[in-house]
């Protein structure tokens, strides 16, 4: 096992270059692989251009068996995935065109692509089906011996257009939360959400001024309200605003909620990058509750780096894999500016 060195970029194979690492090393695993049939960076063993997809998901499970021995017990790995459609081949213009199946009348058998389009009918699919990459990896890793503990959804409020007139234009993709142990490191407040001003306005009213019962449970009018607290102030039912105080008497008010799976943020272009970057607003929430401060974030698909500039921006170091050495210049150039030291471990 090689010593290994913190905030660097690693350029290689992300299995081999897992391999050499210690195990129990690392705190938090965050990363977005390749999606399956989407681009070819034409590098020899890189990941996402399987001729299908249960080969395309081996190759991942086997890539996280690795993830998974490097974290500590306490680590967790969020891992946003995009799915596919099952193309004619002849959509230029439809960004989902994963996997292509070309028209057999077209096809030289001697040529791969035959032999690709049975490979793909075998397995049933059919064409324009949804292939559903997202949940085939979240349930191989889970029987690999991931604890699979939360979908999480991303909202796209500027998706990428689609030509297409019979479904409604893709806007989401998955992140997964996976855990190494049924117990582990995960800071909600740090991501808590604030409560809408109409929460905040309701849970400080006077139980006299609102409408409905003061009756613990019983419903009537638009409102259901329970006993007052000191004051003269209700307590609401949501167990993310208010929490009872040691003495069990009194309730105290936290203008806090507990983050909600659904997560709105924009795509943004990375200057440099001729390809879509994970942006660095989805990350960030990632890193502050999955790995603490001076923790240590992996990424073995680092791509342009963005999971390193955001863990440096909340005091976490980092280690990214890139198998693209292009990639990895731009990596190494973005997390420059960002001043910590070089450790070793």
């Amino acid at each position: 096992m090689r010593s290994l060195e913190i905030n660097k970029t690693y350029t290689g194979d992300c299995l081999n270059v897992l391999k050499t690492f210690p195990e129990r090393s690392v705190n938090c695993c965050i990363t977005s692989p390749p999606y399956f049939r989407l681009r070819d960076y034409g590098i020899d063993g890189q990941i996402g251009m399987e001729e299908t997809p249960e080969q395309y998901i081996d190759r991942l499970t086997e890539v996280f068996r690795e993830v998974r021995r490097v974290l500590k017990d306490d680590g967790t790995l969020w891992v946003n995935i995009g799915d596919s459609y099952v193309g004619t081949g002849g959509d230029r213009k439809n960004p989902v065109k994963n996997i292509i199946f070309n028209q057999q009348q077209q096809s030289n058998p001697k040529d791969g692509r035959y032999e690709s389009i049975c490979k793909m009918k075998d397995s049933g699919l059919k064409q324009k089906d949804l292939i559903g990459i997202p949940w085939l990896l979240a349930f191989s890793l889970r029987a690999d011996g991931w604890y699979l503990r939360q979908d999480i959804i991303w909202h796209k409020p500027n998706p990428m257009p689609e030509s297409v007139t019979d479904r409604c234009t893709k806007s989401h993709e998955y992140i997964f939360l996976l855990s190494k142990s049924p117990k582990y490191y995960y800071d909600a407040e740090a991501i808590a959400e604030d409560v809408t001003e109409s929460t905040t306005k309701r849970l400080y009213q006077n139980v006299q001024e609102q409408r409905g019962s003061v009756l613990p449970g019983k419903t009537n009018g638009n409102m259901k309200a329970k006993a007052p607290r000191f004051g003269e102030k209700k307590y609401t039912e949501d167990p993310e605003t208010f929490f009872r105080t040691k003495s069990g008497n009194a309730y105290e008010y936290r203008p806090k909620r507990n983050k909600r799976d659904v997560w709105t943020v924009t795509t943004k272009p990375y200057k440099g990058a001729h390809f879509a970057t994970f942006p660095q607003d989805l990350i960030e929430p990632c890193i502050l509750a999955g790995c603490p401060k001076d923790g240590i974030v992996i990424d073995p698909f680092f791509g342009s780096g963005t999971t390193g500039a955001a863990a440096q921006k909340y005091n976490r170091n980092y280690i990214g894999i890139e198998i693209n050495p292009k990639y990895c210049n731009l990596a190494e150039t973005r997390n420059a500016s960002v001043q910590i030291s070089m450790e070793v471990i």
